[in-house]
């Protein structure tokens, strides 16, 4: 028997304990810490802008309907 006849034996006994046919053991997904970007500034003036419109938006909305009101 060569030397090599026992490591090969070992390696595929191994390979086949590793092909048990069983999935895997789900693992806790870690979840991607937020990175900064150059452009998270812009995306926060944009979202503070839309904000604004949304409420002169609304304040223009009740100002006609006092008007309306007041035509009548």
């Amino acid at each position: 028997m060569s030397p090599r006849a026992p490591l090969s034996l070992l390696a595929a006994a191994l390979l086949l304990a590793g092909c048990s046919g069983k999935p895997p053991a789900p693992q806790a997904e870690a979840k991607p810490e937020h990175v900064a970007t150059p452009w998270d500034d812009m995306k926060k003036d944009e979202q503070r802008a839309k904000d604004v419109q949304k409420t002169v938006d609304q304040q223009a909305a009740e100002q006609r309907k006092q008007i309306e009101a007041a035509e009548q």
